[in-house]
């Protein structure tokens, strides 16, 4: 079980969902209606209603477990050792030495199969 205790749903959560909702219609809407705007002032505004969309979403219960949950995995990807620039060299080299050792390997067997079939059939 989680060891932490669980956090019951705010009575307003559906509520502030639904503003992000109408925020993400009015993002879409509004980019539509004001195509003929530069593009920085569209892209501006999009990021503005992000940012309060966001901001709203980090009120929510979800919208905070998510936010933990992101933290923890950046805590984690921290943890991981990275192969080196030489490893990562190596392993690719070893992996398309293999592909094309199995590649010649499969099409000369295709060739003498093809080859035994022709022969039984007549060809």
């Amino acid at each position: 079980m989680n060891a932490k205790a669980e956090a019951k749903p705010n009575r307003f959560d559906a509520l502030k969902w639904l503003v992000v909702a109408v925020l993400v219609v009015v993002g879409v809407v509004g980019n539509q209606y004001f195509s003929a705007q530069p593009i920085l002032y569209r892209v501006l505004g999009l990021l503005t209603l992000a940012a309060v969309a966001g901001f709203i979403v980090l009120q929510t219960v979800k919208g905070q477990a998510f936010f933990v949950l992101a933290k923890e995995a950046r805590g984690e990807i921290r943890k991981v050792v990275w192969p080196t620039r030489q490893e990562t060299t190596q392993t690719t080299l070893i992996v398309v030495a293999v592909v094309l050792v199995m590649s010649l390997l499969l099409w000369g067997l295709d060739s003498l199969l093809g080859l035994i079939v022709s022969m039984i059939v007549g060809r």
